[in-house]
């Protein structure tokens, strides 16, 4: 066990212990529901030079938690659509990225924003120039996969087509471009169109990856990474239909 789960573990079991209660009144008022796929939930978090830190280091420790208060295995994982390296985040963050680009390999595919207001500047702007993250995320999509867009992230997913004529949200200062390029927006703080789901705001990334915990991993799932991270989601979750209950 590495520092960074043994200075956890006490949260973990103190979180635990708090929800047991609601766990078992939980389990009592709602129906049981089929048994979840036994294979792991695959995140593969996508990386560019000049993507925000908190849009892709939020999400990325919500999956990880999410271990924690969960049977299922939960691999996360950088990838970038370019060579492996080193990736230098919008604020001078330099981030190892080992992962190989392969949607085919992955349940959620994780699009950060970054650098949309800044169009000289390394980040969505000049990905969206450069074509080559757009085509390869205009191709991504398959039956099983779940494409997500952070902030301005969702941009990227506009310019690869994935938006158009689909619910979406994003940064309010993206927004009128998300809408001259197709996108049906939505006053959201996430937005789930099963599989699309965006998120609007640089914090949104916590609420888009525990929404994301919540519809794969469960209720309790959520409850749990939310008491570890002394963090409640905020804001209104759009779906085109009544979220069944678990």
């Amino acid at each position: 066990m590495n520092r960074r789960n043994v200075l956890r573990a006490p949260v973990v079991v103190g979180a635990a212990a708090t929800l047991a209660g609601v766990t078992g009144v939980a389990a009592a008022a709602e129906p049981r529901t089929a048994a979840r796929p036994a294979g792991p939930l695959r995140v593969h978090v996508v990386m560019y030079e000049g993507v925000e830190e908190l849009d892709f280091a939020a999400p990325y420790e919500v999956f990880c938690a999410a271990r924690f208060f969960t049977d299922r295995e939960v691999d996360v994982r950088y990838v970038t659509a370019g060579a492996p390296g080193t990736v230098r985040a919008a604020y001078g963050t330099r981030v190892a990225v080992d992962g190989t680009w392969d949607p085919r390999a992955a349940d959620i595919l994780l699009v950060p924003g970054g650098g949309y207001a800044r169009p000289d500047a390394p980040g969505v702007r000049a990905e969206i120039r450069r074509g080559v993250l757009p085509r390869k995320l205009g191709a991504a999509p398959r039956p099983g996969l779940t494409v997500a867009g952070v902030c301005t992230g969702t941009m990227l997913l506009a310019a690869a087509g994935l938006t158009a004529n689909r619910p979406c949200t994003t940064h309010h200062k993206a927004r009128p471009d998300l809408e001259k390029q197709g996108g049906l927006l939505k006053n959201a703080r996430v937005v789930d169109d099963g599989d699309l789901v965006t998120a609007g705001g640089i914090t949104s990334g916590l609420d888009l990856a525990l929404w994301l915990v919540r519809r794969e991993l469960g209720a309790d799932t959520a409850t749990g990474v939310e008491a570890m991270l002394e963090y409640e989601a905020r804001g209104t979750v759009w779906t085109p239909s009544p979220v069944p209950r678990r």
